[in-house]
């Protein structure tokens, strides 16, 4: 028995440093150590470790750095197609798409209209507009009455303007190109425009026109104040379409009253076809007496009728808005401290009050 000990202490060592080479062919498992210490199962290790450095693909390659960045961002960690391309259009498309949606501040246009001539449009446009320029307001008048009274107001003659809203509306003239600087900014006017609306009568969307060339300067005002004709043709419709918000200056007169049913019915059928935005801001009394019954009785018909429309604001006569004129100013600026001027500051406040109620 110790002879057969002895023979086998022996033939360990011979084993640790025989160099004779492994027969050819798989390994089995069973010759590997359990602990991994035996130098016999280290060529299995070898051939496996080559395995794993087999030449990878290019989405293996940079499989890894996604997968460090997918947590961060919440993902799943798996590398997407768009990750390894470069940007296409539909990324700078997205850019715009960003910066297009921020908020454009634009004017708020108000129209004075009424079918009846006579009623102080003229006189309500420039002074309402300059009481508000007062209040630090920017402010563009347009001049849309071929008589051109507004022109006149403002010192400016409008037989002798070389450039109007003639070429505006007909011939697609910037409107920055007929706007003249006085006390607020005007839109000039000539007796061009009494054909203007026969000139249109051909263009396609001629109703449009007024609004079109207002989209050049909105940004550059806050309030555009636009003066139309006594009458519901297709420049006073080319107003109301661009319009947020209607005036209606009416004369404390039974037949100035009368005309309010007319604009009423041209406003509805603007609403329904051309510009379903625009409202009447209010119906302002002008002209009124307080001497005489008839004016009184007007007023109270106009409340009756039309309730929180009417203004509380009043325009009383005074002579001078008839003197205002002649000097090519407003009131505002001829008279600053007389009654006629306050009673447009007051109109201003309250229309101001409106908007941000």
């Amino acid at each position: 028995m110790e002879d057969e000990l002895q023979g086998m202490e022996e033939a360990v060592p011979e084993r640790v440093v025989d160099d004779s080479p492994q027969p050819a062919g798989p390994v089995s498992d069973t010759s590997s150590s359990p602990t991994g210490e035996d130098p016999a199962s280290s060529p299995p290790a070898a051939e496996a470790f080559e395995v794993d450095e087999q030449p990878t693909t290019v989405f293996q390659a940079v499989a890894p750095e996604v997968e460090e960045e997918g947590p961060e961002d919440g993902g799943d960690g798996r590398m997407k197609a768009v990750d390894l391309i470069a940007p296409t259009r539909l990324d700078f498309l997205a850019e715009k798409e960003a910066d297009a949606e921020r908020p454009v501040k634009t004017a708020e246009v108000f129209v004075f209209a009424n079918q009846k001539g006579g009623v102080a449009k003229t006189t309500t446009t420039l002074n309402l507009a300059v009481a508000f320029a007062e209040s630090g307001y920017r402010v563009l008048c347009i001049d849309l009455d071929p008589q051109g009274n507004l022109t006149m107001s403002q010192g400016i003659d409008p037989d002798k303007v070389e450039k109007s809203l003639y070429d505006v509306l007909v011939n697609d003239m910037p409107i920055s190109e007929i706007i003249v600087k006085r006390e607020i900014d005007i839109a000039v006017a000539s007796i061009d425009l009494a054909g203007a609306e026969i000139a249109m009568s051909t263009k396609i969307g001629r109703e449009r026109s007024l609004e079109k060339a207002l989209k050049e300067v909105e940004g550059d005002y806050d309030f555009v104040c636009i003066d139309t004709p006594p009458s519901l043709g297709l420049l006073t419709i080319n107003a109301l379409t661009a319009a947020d918000k209607v005036i209606v200056p009416v004369q404390c007169e039974y037949l100035s009253m009368r005309g309010l049913v007319q604009l009423q019915n041209t406003l509805r059928m603007i609403q329904e076809n051309l510009n379903p935005d625009v409202r009447i801001e209010g119906i302002l009394p002008t002209m009124l007496d307080s001497r005489t019954i008839h004016a009184k009785e007007a007023v109270e018909i106009l409340e009756e009728n039309f309730g929180d429309l009417v203004f509380q604001s009043r325009i009383k006569k005074a002579i001078k808005f008839a003197e205002a004129p002649v000097k090519g100013a407003s009131v505002l600026k001829y008279d600053s401290t007389s009654s006629a001027a306050n009673y447009y500051r007051d109109l201003a406040k309250e229309v101001l009050s409106h908007g941000s109620a």
